[in-house]
């Protein structure tokens, strides 16, 4: 994560990359975890109430990424909770994503990880071993590729998209 002497928050991000290069994951959005601000590469999980695969995910080291679940929106099961956000934090992630729920929430503010999801409910995950790894996710139509930038803050979460000119050449220099 940037130091907060050079963080840059995501509302001047889009202002200054404009909306071609600054994408915008539309919430609502809630932050859960220790840490407000969180930024790093992208590794995405694509599943639906079964966090097999998160799980697998939080046992790698993180080396300052963000995890990104796209669970659908779904606030019927919790994706993540305290032991794998326990398990994040302590494999040096920065944070996660939870397009979809989380549970445990005193015990996730309580850790030093980013933590943003749409909602939180009590009811654990299924784990069957269904979804997908590191593959290109949509979140309310953005398209999010593993490997791409994602800013969190209290204002929200943005994805920097690369390419000739882009943000993710320009976000060194922010």
């Amino acid at each position: 994560m940037a130091n907060e002497a050079s963080w840059k928050p995501t509302a001047d991000l889009s202002d200054e990359l404009g909306e071609d290069a600054c994408r915008v994951l539309v919430g609502p959005w809630r932050s859960y975890g220790g840490r407000a601000r969180f930024r790093g590469r992208v590794s995405t999980v694509r599943c639906y109430e079964d966090n097999s695969l998160v799980k697998r995910a939080t046992l790698e080291r993180g080396d300052g990424r963000v995890l990104l679940v796209d669970a659908a929106g779904s606030l019927h099961r919790a994706l993540v909770g305290d032991m794998l956000g326990a398990n994040l934090a302590k494999n040096g992630w920065a944070g996660v994503v939870v397009f979809g729920a989380v549970r445990d929430v005193a015990e996730l503010a309580r850790l030093d990880l980013g933590v943003v999801a749409v909602g939180a409910c009590p009811r654990r995950s299924n784990q069957r071993g269904a979804g997908e790894r590191d593959v290109p996710v949509s979140i309310r139509g953005v398209r999010v590729d593993p490997g791409a930038e994602l800013v969190a803050d209290e204002d929200g979460v943005v994805v920097i998209v690369g390419g000739e000119g882009g943000g993710a050449q320009q976000l060194g220099k922010l």
